[in-house]
């Protein structure tokens, strides 16, 4: 069964993702509002698949505060990227530049407001993002970023990319760190075990902190599931 609701989740999944791209697109010719309302929607339909279809449920420990926030999360599957803009409703998320090159959802991702980074362009990336950063801020939005700097297998703990420190530092934001145990369920394949994945949501990290200090806190709080008891497992 779980090969088989994997599949069915891939082809809707797919198929939602492909009209939500089109209906995006076309609801930016009337603004701003009504093309985050379809990503939005569109966020919540992924939602409702991998609960009904996947059997995969989410637990949220803690609420994610509205405002001018950086929050810093745990990546371990394409799962939080979504969820994680449904809990805090709509930051801007710094992401790779490949996923915002590709065609027609790439131009929907920068319609609805993400930092690109191409992380081989070292002190240039870095002034790209504290920018698009600032520019989040000015319209009211938080900013999402997964300061481990990519996709990370469950159990793995690597040590937080320069990048972070350079956004908190210029942005002089609090941080609002976010662990999740998603790995467990939820592979780099297309086969999806059923089961609940928790968000904890650790307590707010003030701004102006010194870089390890800030580093070390931040790196503890989002791997704070990674060795504990997982529900669900």
């Amino acid at each position: 069964m779980v090969v088989v609701r994997s599949l069915i989740y891939a082809i809707l999944f797919y198929a939602v993702t492909a009209g939500c791209v089109l209906a995006g697109l076309a609801a930016r010719l009337f603004g701003h509002r009504p093309a985050l309302a379809v990503v939005l929607g569109w966020v919540k339909l992924n939602h409702w698949l991998a609960e009904h279809v996947l059997h995969i449920h989410m637990r949220a420990e803690g609420v994610i505060p509205q405002g001018a926030f950086l929050i810093a999360a745990k990546h371990e599957a394409t799962l939080e990227t979504t969820e994680i803009v449904r809990l805090s409703k709509l930051p801007v998320i710094v992401i790779k530049r490949e996923l915002a090159d590709i065609p027609l959802f790439g131009l929907l991702t920068r319609l609805y407001g993400v930092i690109p980074v191409d992380r081989r362009a070292g002190a240039k990336a870095l002034r790209e993002m504290v920018a698009a950063g600032k520019a989040a801020l000015a319209a009211g939005r938080a900013v999402l970023i997964f300061p481990e700097g990519t996709r990370v297998l469950p159990g793995e703990m690597p040590p937080l990319r320069a990048g972070f420190a350079g956004l908190y530092r210029a942005l002089g934001l609090p941080v609002v760190p976010v662990a999740v145990d998603s790995g467990r369920l939820w592979g780099r394949g297309w086969i999806h075990r059923p089961g609940t994945v928790t968000f904890k949501i650790g307590e707010i990290i003030p701004p102006g902190l010194p870089r390890e200090e800030i580093e070390a806190r931040v790196h503890a709080a989002i791997n704070a599931l990674t060795s504990a008891p997982q529900p669900g497992a």
